[in-house]
Protein backbone atom coordinates (compact mmCIF):
# COMPACT_ATOMS: atom_id res chain seq x y z
CA UNK A 1 0.00 0.00 0.00
CA UNK A 2 1.32 3.37 -1.33
CA UNK A 3 1.62 6.27 1.08
CA UNK A 4 2.04 9.16 -0.35
CA UNK A 5 3.62 12.73 1.87
CA UNK A 6 1.38 14.55 3.81
CA UNK A 7 3.07 18.14 3.25
CA UNK A 8 1.18 19.26 6.79
CA UNK A 9 3.53 16.93 8.86
CA UNK A 10 6.24 18.01 7.20
CA UNK A 11 7.04 14.16 5.78
CA UNK A 12 9.99 13.17 3.93
CA UNK A 13 11.13 9.49 3.81
CA UNK A 14 14.57 8.24 3.44
CA UNK A 15 14.77 5.60 1.00
CA UNK A 16 18.34 5.12 0.20
CA UNK A 17 19.35 1.66 1.57
CA UNK A 18 23.55 3.51 1.87
CA UNK A 19 22.25 5.74 3.95
CA UNK A 20 20.22 3.91 5.97
CA UNK A 21 22.86 1.31 6.95
CA UNK A 22 25.25 4.48 7.46
CA UNK A 23 22.97 5.96 9.97
CA UNK A 24 22.09 2.87 11.87
CA UNK A 25 26.06 1.99 12.01
CA UNK A 26 26.72 5.99 13.44
CA UNK A 27 23.55 5.50 15.53
CA UNK A 28 25.25 1.99 17.23
CA UNK A 29 22.18 0.56 18.20
CA UNK A 30 23.05 -2.83 21.32
CA UNK A 31 20.45 -4.88 22.43
CA UNK A 32 18.25 -4.04 24.76
CA UNK A 33 18.82 -0.08 24.61
CA UNK A 34 15.77 1.88 25.56
CA UNK A 35 15.45 3.94 22.17
CA UNK A 36 12.56 6.19 20.75
CA UNK A 37 12.22 7.14 16.85
CA UNK A 38 10.27 10.25 15.91
CA UNK A 39 8.73 9.74 13.30
CA UNK A 40 9.11 6.47 11.83
CA UNK A 41 7.35 7.34 8.47
CA UNK A 42 7.20 4.32 6.39
CA UNK A 43 9.53 2.30 8.72
CA UNK A 44 12.82 2.40 6.70
CA UNK A 45 14.94 3.47 9.73
CA UNK A 46 12.64 1.55 12.18
CA UNK A 47 13.10 -2.17 10.37
CA UNK A 48 17.25 -2.26 10.76
CA UNK A 49 16.78 -0.31 14.46
CA UNK A 50 14.47 -2.75 16.12
CA UNK A 51 16.64 -5.81 14.55
CA UNK A 52 19.20 -4.88 16.57
CA UNK A 53 17.63 -3.52 19.43
CA UNK A 54 14.61 -6.33 19.63
CA UNK A 55 12.00 -3.56 20.78
CA UNK A 56 11.37 0.12 19.68
CA UNK A 57 8.99 2.95 20.33
CA UNK A 58 8.12 5.08 17.72
CA UNK A 59 6.08 8.09 17.60
CA UNK A 60 4.24 8.57 14.84
CA UNK A 61 1.37 11.31 14.54
CA UNK A 62 -0.17 10.65 11.26
CA UNK A 63 -2.92 7.73 11.69
CA UNK A 64 -2.45 5.72 9.08
CA UNK A 65 0.85 5.41 9.19
CA UNK A 66 0.74 4.81 12.86
CA UNK A 67 -1.91 2.19 11.66
CA UNK A 68 0.91 0.25 9.85
CA UNK A 69 3.24 0.45 12.27
CA UNK A 70 1.29 -1.12 15.20
CA UNK A 71 1.50 -4.60 12.98
CA UNK A 72 5.24 -4.74 14.13
CA UNK A 73 4.70 -6.69 17.19
CA UNK A 74 8.48 -5.29 18.40
CA UNK A 75 7.10 -1.83 18.81
CA UNK A 76 5.42 0.09 20.78
CA UNK A 77 3.37 2.77 19.08
CA UNK A 78 2.46 6.53 20.35
CA UNK A 79 0.24 8.40 17.84
CA UNK A 80 0.86 11.60 18.96
CA UNK A 81 2.31 15.06 18.40
CA UNK A 82 5.50 14.85 19.51
CA UNK A 83 5.60 18.28 20.95
CA UNK A 84 3.04 16.40 23.34
CA UNK A 85 5.11 13.60 24.31
CA UNK A 86 5.91 13.70 28.07
CA UNK A 87 9.30 11.39 27.32
CA UNK A 88 10.44 11.71 31.18
CA UNK A 89 7.44 9.23 31.81
CA UNK A 90 7.95 7.39 28.58
CA UNK A 91 11.63 6.23 30.10
CA UNK A 92 10.64 5.15 32.84
CA UNK A 93 13.61 5.26 34.86
CA UNK A 94 15.82 4.56 31.63
CA UNK A 95 17.92 6.56 30.04
CA UNK A 96 16.33 7.18 26.34
CA UNK A 97 18.14 7.18 23.09
CA UNK A 98 16.13 9.22 20.87
CA UNK A 99 16.93 9.05 16.84
CA UNK A 100 14.62 10.01 13.93
CA UNK A 101 14.08 11.98 10.45
CA UNK A 102 12.78 14.88 11.96
CA UNK A 103 9.97 17.04 9.68
CA UNK A 104 11.45 20.62 8.70
CA UNK A 105 8.51 22.02 9.69
CA UNK A 106 8.79 21.40 13.63
CA UNK A 107 12.38 20.24 13.89
CA UNK A 108 13.40 23.35 15.89
CA UNK A 109 10.53 23.17 18.78
CA UNK A 110 10.96 19.19 18.90
CA UNK A 111 14.68 20.08 19.88
CA UNK A 112 13.28 22.49 22.46
CA UNK A 113 10.87 19.84 24.13
CA UNK A 114 13.54 17.55 24.04
CA UNK A 115 15.38 20.18 25.83
CA UNK A 116 13.08 19.79 29.32
CA UNK A 117 13.27 16.22 29.11
CA UNK A 118 17.57 16.22 29.27
CA UNK A 119 17.86 14.00 32.50
CA UNK A 120 16.32 11.15 30.32
CA UNK A 121 17.82 11.40 27.34
CA UNK A 122 21.53 9.50 27.03
CA UNK A 123 21.77 10.60 23.54
CA UNK A 124 19.76 12.00 20.73
CA UNK A 125 20.95 11.52 16.81
CA UNK A 126 18.61 13.75 14.19
CA UNK A 127 18.62 13.85 10.47
CA UNK A 128 17.37 17.70 9.56
CA UNK A 129 17.66 19.88 6.93
CA UNK A 130 20.40 22.00 5.60
CA UNK A 131 18.47 25.16 6.59
CA UNK A 132 17.49 23.84 10.07
CA UNK A 133 21.13 23.52 10.81
CA UNK A 134 22.30 26.73 9.23
CA UNK A 135 20.15 28.37 11.04
CA UNK A 136 21.44 26.30 14.20
CA UNK A 137 24.81 27.59 14.04
CA UNK A 138 24.51 31.46 12.82
CA UNK A 139 25.39 34.61 14.81
CA UNK A 140 23.24 35.50 16.43
CA UNK A 141 20.84 38.57 14.81
CA UNK A 142 21.73 37.37 11.33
Amino acid sequence: MKHIPRKRFGQHFLADGGIIDAIVNAIDPQAGQPMVEIGPGLAALTQPLVERLGHLTVIELDRDLALRLRLHKQLTVVESDVLKVDFTALAAGQKLRVVGNLPYNISTPILFHLLEHVAVIEDQHFMLQKEVIDRMVALPAT
